[in-house]
């Protein structure tokens, strides 16, 4: 009898029609990067009708949840979940044999975690991170600390909690802040390089206002950034080829970030960004130390199945892990530059075969036997 598994989501919901005559949103950028021109996608645009424009930047498409059911469907017999409020109910009914698991969530330090400790709740295995380490690898406070705590490399930061917070900062300039909880770009902009204290208590006022939750202050990495997707457990755990990026394409002016900006609204189908490369073309030494730097943070937070970690080169081009995504993005489309996919093509996987390498991962681990001799 075929394995069922449960496919947990969460579809981002269409925008409203826009008004006729209305202005399409774009990307505010400071005076100091005032000669960046947005180029806003017609896909995937800031929702100009919510307070919070970036709310559902995580949240997947139709197209994307219907390539990860495809990918298992050949597997295993696939039952679709969304996580919306009636999932606990739908998931107890289905009790698949284990819930292969992409939903994010929506507001609260936890998000990430409701959907596995559901699971948990029923007795109902699942694939990927664990609720405690998802929370962990979300909070990007709690996410330092820990690398700290296990000697993994990782700038100096803060986290600022009110406007006074910001004020008081005692790290030097340059800084770059963002929201502790957030991921796929989401309260990353072109603004989040602070030169100053001015720019920085702007910055953070405006982050506390808008997302309602601290604000990781870091010491700014000048270095190169890359990004790696790790997949396996315990000694078996590896490194897919490391994606790397060239913020040469972005528009001038553009400060070196890989944000929402150069996510969602520079880089698109019409205008490809050629952001990336991969494998990575760096020193054999520096490739050892990033995959070094990557793993030890993912077995610090514990990290199960699959995860990205994303690495920044400090101003001495030594590797500084800067955070965890334990629940990657993984759009189909090659021309989407989705890294997790684009590692994995350069290991010579196709998307299905991440898809049902990363699911064959969490089921030996979960029951001893795997998934894959199901493969026609």
């Amino acid at each position: 009898m075929a394995v069922q598994i449960g496919l947990a989501f969460n579809l981002k919901p269409e925008a409203p029609a826009p008004v006729a005559g209305a202005d399409s949103p774009s990307p505010v950028i400071p005076n100091h990067h005032s000669d960046v021109t947005a180029l806003p996608s017609a896909q995937r645009v800031l929702r100009s009708d919510l307070e919070q424009p970036d709310l559902y930047a995580e949240w997947d498409e139709q197209g994307t949840i219907d390539a990860v059911a495809a990918a298992l469907s050949t597997i295993g017999e696939v039952v679709l979940l969304e996580a919306n409020e009636t999932f606990p109910e739908r998931l107890r009914a289905a009790r698949p044999d284990f819930v292969f698991n992409i939903a994010e969530g929506l507001y609260g330090p936890n998000r990430e975690g409701h959907v596995p400790a559901i699971c948990e709740f029923y007795g109902i295995p699942y694939h990927a991170s664990d609720p405690l380490s998802l929370s962990l690898c979300l909070h990007k406070g709690r996410t330092k600390e820990m690398l700290l705590q296990h000697g993994v490399p990782t700038a100096p930061f803060t986290i600022a909690r009110t406007r006074d917070d910001a004020r008081n900062v005692t790290l030097p300039f340059p800084l770059f802040a963002k929201p502790c909880f957030e991921g796929s770009g989401k309260g990353v902009t072109v603004q989040s390089l602070c030169q100053n204290r001015a720019e920085l208590v702007a910055r953070v006022e405006a982050l506390l206002d808008t997302y309602r939750q601290p604000v990781l202050i870091e010491t700014w990495l000048p270095g190169l950034e890359f990004t790696v997707a790790v997949i396996g457990n315990g000694a078996e755990a590896r490194c897919l080829p490391i994606v790397g990026m060239n913020f040469d394409v972005l528009p001038a002016g553009a400060p070196p970030i890989y944000g929402y900006e150069a996510k969602w609204l520079w880089d698109t189908i019409a205008n490809p960004l050629q952001l990336f490369e991969c494998p990575a073309r760096v020193p054999d030494e520096l490739t050892r130390d990033i995959e070094a730097a990557a793993l030890a943070a993912y077995r610090a937070l514990e990290c199960r199945d699959w995860c990205r970690i994303d690495v920044r080169c400090d101003g001495a081009g030594r590797p500084m892990v800067v955070e965890l995504n334990p629940l990657p993005g993984i759009l189909p489309d090659p021309l989407d530059n989705s890294c997790f996919p684009k590692a994995a093509r350069a290991a010579g996987m196709s998307y299905d075969d991440l898809i049902r390498t990363v699911a064959d991962i969490a089921w030996r681990r979960i029951s001893g036997g795997t998934l894959l001799a199901e493969v026609s």
